[in-house]
């Protein structure tokens, strides 16, 4: 022990006669390893962490899979309940099973109205997760029993609307128009799904427990003790491919898969996240070689005082080892500037991605990532001492006596610290094709054309209470009084509403029975996307009708079924024919045969990544009256000076009756970018920082060669060489181990491209154009980087160089 810390007050002493040396070295590696801790922390809480809830690895969600014909490319889908309550009552393989869904409920009373996301769950949820009450009790059996109107409260809407008083359980709220009896609060670290701010019993008539066709909820289990995944998925194969013998008009070709839950619940950004990883390790790599260089060129200057310890009975371990000490605390305090800017990274990343990141609430830097950067710093410190301390076994103290300070003392090093620049390049190179590839992919996407106008457009949620609006001429009434006061608002110039905006991901799909077409089972029936809307919604959007007629006020519900449909349905199914006049029926409601009456432009419906267009069908909401629309609404002013205008004629018809939701469609827009522009910008970033990590490792490497070679260029110069050969000669030096990192990144290059596939639009992931430009990028700032030592070299005075020992 005494001898470490005599090893630390010697290597303190040592930094401290360069602190230019130690500030550079401090900044590259606070780059690095702020940068991983960062992106750890993420990943940390997001794909690694558990789940909150008892033994989380047992915790499953179980989807239907749908048949591959019907729906090429969707892998999984929400559950009937038929077939939920068979899965319950038939598997052998879960020790407990729950559906749950979820809607908006209008919460009034005390305070202004507002809309609030209910989990609507069969109280087995609760049993599935094993979570906790913070105050009270959860659901149970029989709360969802019919009459029966409890609710469990999040504990985030406990504390801002009551307060966090534990006398709010026991009494009374009132949710879309119904009073319910609050019996719990669920603590916010065991909210499922994470969204929900409170929680009331799924209630099925007998009616509703039959239905096998529509897939509307999701399903969550726990498996036994001691069966695995793979055991369950077995199971449920067995199970599925019974239901579909028993029930093949609604189950043939259905299936159900069995996923971890924490797997289900990050897939969206779990493959973003491992490029970040992967992209900030590489930056990390390059600060250590940055580092390693400059440690190499010191360690180098100080052959003669190393000779010196060595002649004088130090081993070479002892010598070694420390170097190591020097380099670790150069790490450590790197490590501890980097825990600051990760911190600032985390807070940006959060506020970045906000409720679209799972766990968002639990990323921060906590003992796991305190311990991830201190092992980090750690292994970065012996990293970079790893070469220098190597140069230094190999040396022999007895030649460096004899040489001293002579520039052929370090012959040997050249080629370590010009592999060191090829690495740098290499690494740099990738990380930059990577930013690219994502760059024009972002661009290729927002270049897309939706199939409307996304500017000028004000959007927001309405969701009416049946309690209020029972039938469906109450709920169209309402709508109807509202559009007419919002358009007479001054700078609407139109407004609609439908039941799910453009570029929403989800949505209502449904199989259709064309008319004159061989009859199918439901099974086999063909999905296509369904929407309901108000008559002015396709003005309002821009959504052009291309034969036909659009939907109008006297599509009533005592009006005869009418519907639209897109270009891609009407290409579909009529080919070559017009679809204006053809039939149809949803088999979701029987017996109501609708005429097709307009045929419109194909729009994007849920999200500008998807290439093909999607067969949609538009129903009058009259018609299929869904007591919850999204108002959209066209302006000539900017639309978010209208928001509190357009909340205002909503609650002159029903004071009572929140807006939320309440955005621009250019905004709704890029929240469907969110995770493609995060990835470009943090991956760019990285890029960046390479970049110039990289040319800063070109440059020092230079200017310690011209240092070193200072009398070799002197004599050049007296024997006749020219400006113009010292530049050539330095240039050459630095732009061979640039070209050859750029031959081997090029390479690297073509395997991160295909590991980013998943993860770009519209762009080959080896695109050739990309990759020659992101070269001669590289190759400028490393010739940019060549040129200050180069200037340098050529104003060596040969009198003075040849002077030099």
């Amino acid at each position: 022990m005494a001898a470490l810390l005599q090893e630390i007050r010697y290597a303190l002493r040592v930094i401290a006669k360069g602190p230019g040396f130690a500030a550079v070295a401090i900044a590259v590696l606070a780059l690095g390893i702020g940068a991983n801790t960062a992106i750890f922390s993420v990943v940390h809480a997001v794909l690694l962490k558990p789940l909150p809830f008892p033994e989380p690895d047992r915790i499953v969600s179980v989807p239907h899979v749908p048949p591959p014909e019907i729906f090429p490319g969707r892998k999984t889908f929400a559950v009937s309940p038929a077939n939920y309550l068979d899965w319950k009552r038939e598997n052998r393989v879960f020790e407990s099973m729950a559906a749950w869904g979820d809607s908006y409920l209008a919460l009034t009373g005390s305070g202004r109205p507002e809309d609030v996301l209910a989990g609507v769950v069969v109280p087995d949820l609760f049993t599935v997760l094993r979570a906790r009450p913070l105050v009270g009790r959860l659901l149970v059996a029989g709360d969802d029993e019919p009459g029966r109107k409890v609710v469990v409260l999040s504990e985030a809407l406990w504390k801002t609307r009551f307060g966090g008083s534990p006398s709010a359980v026991g009494g009374k709220v009132v949710l879309s128009g119904e009073a319910y009896t609050i019996v719990g609060v669920l603590p916010a670290a065991q909210t499922f799904p994470e969204d929900a701010r409170l929680w009331i019993p799924l209630v099925w008539t007998p009616e509703e427990q039959a239905i096998r066709g529509i897939h509307d909820y999701r399903v969550v289990a726990r498996l036994k003790p001691g069966i695995t995944v793979a055991r369950a998925q077995a199971e449920m194969n067995v199970l599925s491919a019974r239901l579909a013998e028993l029930y093949p008009k609604d189950d043939k070709g259905w299936g159900a898969a069995v996923i971890p839950l924490h797997e289900e619940l990050v897939g969206d950004v779990k493959p973003a996240l491992m490029v970040l990883l992967g992209a900030v390790g590489f930056v990390l790599l390059i600060a250590c070689a940055n580092v390693a260089n400059l440690v190499l060129a010191k360690t180098v200057g100080r052959r003669k005082e190393i000779a010196v310890r060595a002649a004088l009975g130090a081993s070479r371990a002892r010598v070694v080892r420390q170097l190591f000490v020097e380099t670790i605390l150069l790490a450590l305090a790197g490590g501890a500037l980097g825990l600051l800017l990760a911190g600032a990274g985390v807070r940006l990343i959060v506020g970045f991605l906000g409720d679209q990141l799972p766990h968002a609430a639990s990323v921060g830097v906590d003992g796991a990532v305190l311990a991830f950067t201190a092992g980090l710093s750690l292994a970065t410190g012996i990293l970079a001492g790893i070469l220098p301390g190597w140069r230094l076994t190999a040396a022999n103290p007895i030649e460096a006596l004899k040489q001293g300070g002579r520039s052929d003392a370090d012959a040997g090093s050249p080629a370590v610290r010009n592999g060191l620049v090829v690495a740098e390049v290499a690494l740099a190179l990738m990380l930059m094709v990577g930013a690219a590839l994502l760059v024009r992919s972002l661009g290729k996407l927002r270049g897309v054309d939706p199939g409307f106008e996304p500017r000028n457009l004000l959007l927001g949620l309405v969701s009416i209470p049946d309690a209020r609006y029972p039938t469906p001429e109450s709920r169209t009434a309402f709508f109807e009084r509202v559009l007419e006061r919002i358009r007479a608002l001054p700078g609407v110039t139109a407004a609609g509403a439908m039941n799910t905006v453009p570029l929403t991901d989800g949505g209502s799909t449904q199989p259709v029975a064309i008319e004159g077409a061989p009859a199918a089972t439901l099974a086999e029936q063909p999905e296509v996307a369904v929407r309901s809307l108000m008559p002015g919604t396709l003005k309002a959007l821009k959504i052009p009708v291309r034969r036909g007629r659009d939907i109008t006020s006297a599509d009533s519900e005592k009006a005869p079924p009418v519907v639209l449909i897109s270009e891609a349905m009407a290409r579909r199914f009529w080919p070559g024919q017009d679809a204006v006049g053809k039939r149809l029926t949803l088999t979701f409601f029987p017996g109501v045969v609708r005429e097709v009456v307009g045929v419109v432009g194909d729009v994007k419906l849920r999200g500008v990544a998807l290439v093909e267009p999607i067969s949609a069908i538009y129903v009058p909401e009259a018609q299929i009256s869904r007591g919850w629309l999204t108002l959209v609404v066209r302006t000539a002013v900017e639309p978010r000076s209208l928001a509190s205008a357009v909340t205002a004629a909503v609650q002159a018809i029903d004071p009572e009756q929140p807006v939320t939701d309440i955005e621009t469609m250019e905004q709704h827009a890029g929240d469907a970018l969110t995770h493609a522009r995060f990835t470009m910008l943090l991956l760019t970033a990285f890029a960046a920082l390479a970049l110039l990590l990289s040319a800063v490792g070109i440059y020092s490497v230079l200017a310690y060669a011209v240092r070193r070679r200072t009398r070799e260029i002197g004599i050049r110069m007296a024997l006749g060489a020219q400006r113009s050969d010292v530049i050539r000669l330095v240039v050459g030096q630095g732009m061979r181990p640039a070209f050859l990192g750029l031959g081997i990144g090029l390479a690297g290059s073509l395997v991160f491209g295909r590991a980013l596939s998943s993860l770009v639009f519209g762009v080959s992931p080896n695109d050739p154009a990309i990759l020659a430009s992101v070269a001669a990028l590289l190759a400028t700032v490393a010739l940019l980087a060549c040129a200050l030592p180069a200037r340098r070299a050529t104003h060596v005075e040969p009198t003075e160089a040849l002077q030099e020992n």
